[in-house]
């Protein structure tokens, strides 16, 4: 039996996360239906990019999402260095996988596939690696690498 693709499973699980949040909030769509990914996906398709656009709204709902998230990772780290407290590991991962739901939402809202996702961060960490191989800095950094992932 072959094993499951683990990312796939993650898009899927919070595609069906993200429709039922829809649902059971009763947020709808600019055609007064309640508001589904297929939905965000369709404004892509017809480029509705802009201010007023689902794929903004939801990317910038998202973001913050994971932003909020990301402050509440670094509420649960301690930096008082004279502290005899310790860190709650599993808090501290349970956020992390919070992170990882709106990463995953941000991900679907922008019309990523759980293959694009891959693909593209695989090119992005060669040229990563590349830009660590060739000493890195401000004065090396090249975006038309970033330009050049398609």
């Amino acid at each position: 039996m072959a094993e499951n693709d683990k990312l796939q499973d993650i898009f899927t699980l919070q595609g069906e996360l993200n429709d039922g949040i829809f649902k059971k909030q009763d947020i709808k769509g600019p055609d007064g239906q309640v508001l589904t990914m297929a939905a965000i996906q369709g404004a892509l398709d017809r480029s509705e990019l802009g201010p007023n656009g689902l794929p903004n709204l939801w990317l910038r709902n998202y973001l913050r999402a994971l932003q909020a998230e990301a402050v509440e990772v670094e509420e649960s780290l301690l930096w008082k260095w004279w502290s005899k407290d310790k860190i709650d590991l599993q808090n501290i991962r349970v956020e992390i996988v919070d992170l990882m739901h709106f990463l995953t939402s941000l991900a679907l809202a922008s019309g990523l596939t759980a293959d694009e996702f891959h693909r593209l961060y695989t090119a992005k960490h060669r040229v990563n690696q590349n830009r660590q191989e060739t000493g890195y800095s401000k004065e090396t950094k090249n975006e038309a690498e970033n330009r050049a992932i398609i």
